[in-house]
């Protein structure tokens, strides 16, 4: 069997780059939204008031369950949240 690398966990796993680039750039922000509302301190309920989400959507993300997300939805998500979303884009190598 012929060993295969991979630059990302996402590269591997899905189907073309576009949606590994995808699934990447959720992943990066549900983890960042994630830390940001545990650093809050706060109860899931206010937590979630301040994200505009209801307490089980917040669970959701939390939990890290990336499926639930889009990537519109995380941007979105991460502005309520006080973060500041940027865009890199590079030539493929």
């Amino acid at each position: 069997m012929e060993r295969q690398s991979f630059e990302s966990v996402w590269d591997a796993l899905e189907e073309s780059s576009g949606e590994a680039a995808n699934m990447s750039m959720r992943s990066s922000l549900l983890i960042a939204i994630e830390q940001q509302v545990r650093g809050w301190n706060v109860t899931q309920a206010e937590a979630a008031r301040r994200l505009g989400v209801t307490q089980p959507r917040l669970n959701d993300l939390l939990r890290g369950r990336i499926t639930n997300f889009s990537l519109d939805t995380l941007i979105n998500l991460a502005g309520q949240a006080g973060l500041t979303v940027r865009l890199d884009i590079a030539r493929a190598a």
